[in-house]
């Protein structure tokens, strides 16, 4: 992972820290933000070690979200192949997700930090195309990605286990390059937390 900062009106993204972790793990492992999570609680010494992996992955370009020195969520971009025959360009594409505080939401911080990113990528990663998912339920999170300029690509119904509410139905968003650079950036809105990353 490159070591980039990003400064938004409000908030600087920079790699996640060491130091980080347990600050993290406050709001990580509340119920309300698993509740919207594939991967629920986690602990300390397994998160740490992932998040050192990441740090050492030239194709993780995850980000610690801080306003005023104190870190409010994170914003993960994997990089990765996308899907081809032989004589594809490599490394195209990138995975999205993001894990805010809940104590911060109502002020559009996750929203102007995974714009942040997603600039970051398409203007300066050289990524043509960026993909995202969530329960549909998640209503905060398919906010930010529509915020975001994000479409949604499919509907999946019934495609994901939720351990409260059973088989739900999610959705996958994704975004190219051409479109963010042929539209004004998105506005800011107020919203809540949570999102999740979604294998595919």
């Amino acid at each position: 992972m490159e070591n980039t900062t990003v400064r938004t009106e409000r908030l600087e993204l920079r790699p996640v820290r060491d130091e980080d972790v347990d600050r993290i793990l406050e709001y990580r492992n509340l119920p309300q933000v698993t509740r919207w999570l594939l991967r629920t609680q986690v602990d300390s010494a397994s998160f740490r070690a992932a998040w050192r992996r990441a740090a050492a992955d030239p194709d993780d370009h995850s980000m610690a979200a801080t306003l005023d020195g104190v870190v409010i969520g994170t914003v993960s971009l994997d990089v990765v192949d996308g899907m081809g025959q032989p004589g594809m360009p490599p490394r195209t594409e990138a995975e999205l997700g993001y894990i805010f505080d809940p104590a911060y939401g109502g002020h559009g911080y996750a929203t102007e930090a995974v714009t942040a990113v997603v600039a970051h990528a398409f203007e300066r990663l050289g990524i043509r195309r960026i993909t995202a998912g969530c329960f549909a339920d998640n209503l905060a999170s398919v906010r930010i990605l529509e915020k975001v300029g994000m479409r949604r690509e499919q509907h999946g119904v019934g495609d994901s286990w939720h351990a409260e509410l059973g088989w739900v139905d999610g959705y996958t968003y994704a975004l190219l390059a051409d479109a963010w650079h042929g539209e004004a950036a998105p506005s800011e809105q107020p919203i809540a937390s949570a999102p999740v990353p979604r294998a595919r």
